[in-house]
C-alpha cells in the first residue's frame, strides 16, 4: 500500500517569501536529497545552490554566489535550472543563463565547463538553456534536457562533444520529437529516459538508442488538461523501485501519481487545479523526489518552500 499524509511539513523556506538571505529562496526548481537528512536547492532567481539539512532554519551556498549575484565566470551561475549530486557530493548545474552545464567539485568555491560551451546554439558541443540532468553512477555519462533546442543530450564522462539521445532539435508533439523538456530520469531497469515533456503536457519515455517515445502520462496530442489522463505543463517525473511515476502537474497544482504501466493517475499532493498556501496545497509544484523510504519532497516554486510529505 502507498499512502502519504496529504499534509505537509515545510522543511525549508518557511513563511514563503522570496528573498536572498539564507533562509529564503526566490523561484526554488530542483532539489537533490544527500545523505544524513541533507538536500541540495536550486534557488533559480539568486542564481545559486542552496544546501540545507532538514531541522535547520537556513542553508549555506554551495555553488553560485551568496549574495545572489549573476555571472559569467567560474564562480558564478546565471539562472540555474537543474541539479545533480553524484555519491560524492560533488554538484552538476545546469546553468540555463550561461548555456551550459558547471560541475562544482565539493568543496570548491568554483565551477568547471563539462558540456556546453557558453555560447547558446545546436551544435553537439552547445546548448540552449538547459534544464534537468542526471548522471549514470555506473557510465559517468551526463543526460542533460536542453529546453530550447527541443532535445536530450548526452555527454561521456570528459567529452566536449555530445549526442543527441531524444528528440529531433525542432519542438513538436510526434513521437519523434519533444517540446521543451524539462526534468528528465534515468530508469536503468528499462534503459531508457523518463522525460517531462513540458511544452507537449506529457510524460514519455525514450528508449537510449530508440528514434522515438511511448507515451507514459497525459495526452498523446499534446494537449493540456485537469482530468485523471491528462496534464498541464508537467515539470518534474520521478519513479519508484516498483516503476510507478510520480509526476509535478506545475500548472494543475498538483503531484499525480500513475501505478506502472497505467495512463489513469491519482492525486496523491495538492488540490487539482486549485493553488494555495496551505500545507495541503501546492502552488506550480515544479520537482518531485523520493527517499528510500518513499517519502516524498516537493519543491513548491510558487511560494518559495520545500515541503515533505510523509509516507504511512
Amino acid at each position: 500500500m502507498l499512502r502519504w499524509n496529504s499534509t505537509g511539513i515545510i522543511i525549508a523556506g518557511i513563511g514563503g517569501s522570496p528573498g536572498s538571505n539564507a533562509s529564503q529562496f526566490q523561484t526554488p526548481v530542483d532539489i537533490a536529497l544527500g545523505s544524513s537528512n541533507t538536500f541540495y536547492i536550486i534557488d533559480y532567481l539568486n542564481h545559486r545552490v542552496q544546501y540545507w539539512k532538514i531541522g535547520n532554519l537556513s542553508g549555506t551556498t554551495v555553488a553560485g554566489q551568496a549574495s545572489a549575484s549573476a555571472g559569467t565566470t567560474a564562480a558564478y551561475l546565471t539562472y540555474p535550472t537543474g541539479l545533480y549530486v553524484d555519491s560524492n557530493d560533488n554538484i552538476y548545474v545546469s546553468d540555463s543563463g550561461n548555456n551550459c552545464v558547471q560541475l562544482w567539485n565539493n568543496g570548491t568555491s568554483v565551477g568547471t565547463m563539462v558540456a556546453g560551451t557558453g555560447v547558446p546554439g545546436s551544435a553537439n558541443n552547445q546548448l540552449r538553456n538547459p534544464y534537468g540532468i542526471v548522471q549514470d553512477p555506473s557510465t559517468k555519462t551526463l543526460y542533460i534536457a536542453d529546453y530550447n533546442n527541443h532535445r536530450v543530450m548526452s555527454y561521456t564522462e570528459g567529452a566536449s562533444m555530445g549526442t543527441m539521445v531524444a528528440g529531433s532539435n525542432r519542438s513538436g508533439t510526434s513521437n519523434i520529437e519533444l517540446y521543451n523538456p524539462v526534468g528528465i530520469y534515468l530508469d536503468s531497469f528499462t534503459n531508457s529516459l523518463v522525460i517531462a515533456n513540458f511544452g507537449a503536457h506529457n510524460i514519455v519515455r525514450w528508449v537510449l538508442g530508440a528514434s522515438s517515445w511511448t507515451l507514459v502520462a497525459g495526452n498523446i496530442t499534446g494537449s493540456s488538461g485537469n482530468s485523471s489522463t491528462t496534464l498541464y505543463s508537467p515539470t518534474g517525473v520521478t519513479l519508484d523501485p516498483m516503476g510507478n511515476v510520480y509526476v509535478a502537474d506545475a500548472l494543475n497544482s498538483r503531484i499525480q501519481f500513475f501505478m506502472s504501466g497505467q495512463s489513469e493517475g491519482t492525486t496523491i499532493i495538492g488540490i487539482t487545479n486549485t493553488s494555495g498556501s496551505s500545507s495541503t496545497q501546492l502552488s506550480v509544484p515544479y520537482t518531485v523526489r523520493l527517499d528510500s523510504q518513499l517519502n516524498l519532497y516537493v519543491v513548491d516554486m510558487g511560494y518559495n518552500r520545500i515541503l515533505k510529505f510523509l509516507r504511512y
